[in-house]
C-alpha cells in the first residue's frame, strides 16, 4: 500500500529528517551540504525552505539547540563555562557567551548563579526553560465569560 503525500507533506518530512540530524549532531560543525542532501535539496534551496518551514535559519536553529543543551549542563554540572561551550559545539567562548546572552537574556555565569539544580527529569526542565523568540499568548475559548456558542 503506497501513501500519496502532498508536495508540502513531502517537503515537511524531508526537512524533519534534516532537523533530526541537526538535533542528533548538535555538537558537531554544521555541514549545510550534508543536511541539504538529507532533504534532497541544494544547499541554497535548503536554507530557504528550512526558514520557511521552521521560521529560522538552519544556523540559528542549531545555535538555539546548542544553547538549550548548555543551559542543562550549566544547571546540572559544575563544569567550567568554557568546557560547556566546547561540549555543545562552540569553538569560541566569546561566540558562546554572546549567543547565549542573546538567546537567554543573561550570561552563562549569571544563568548558572540564578538556576540551581532541580530534581526533575531534564526533559521537563528543557520544556519549561526553552528559549522563546516571540512572546505569544494563547487565549482559551473556555475562559470565564466567553460563550462558545
Amino acid at each position: 500500500m503506497s501513501v500519496d503525500l502532498t508536495s508540502q507533506e513531502d517537503t515537511n518530512r524531508r526537512m524533519l529528517r534534516a532537523r533530526d540530524e541537526m538535533d542528533r549532531r548538535y555538537a558537531e560543525p554544521l555541514d549545510v551540504p550534508h543536511l541539504a542532501a538529507i532533504a534532497h535539496l541544494s544547499a541554497s534551496q535548503f536554507g530557504r525552505v528550512f526558514k520557511s518551514v521552521y521560521g529560522e535559519t538552519p544556523h540559528r536553529y542549531l545555535q538555539r539547540r546548542r544553547v538549550e543543551r548548555a543551559m542543562t549542563l550549566l544547571r546540572q554540572t559544575d563544569r567550567p563555562v568554557t568546557d560547556v561551550a566546547w561540549d555543545v559545539g562552540f569553538a569560541s567562548l566569546g561566540t558562546f557567551s554572546r549567543t547565549f546572552s542573546n538567546v537567554v537574556g543573561c550570561s552563562p555565569t549569571e544563568f548558572r548563579a540564578q538556576h540551581a539544580p532541580v530534581a526533575v527529569p531534564s526533559c521537563f526542565i528543557a520544556a519549561w526553560t526553552r528559549p522563546r523568540t516571540a512572546a505569544t499568548t494563547v487565549v482559551s475559548e473556555k475562559q470565564a465569560g466567553v460563550d462558545p456558542a
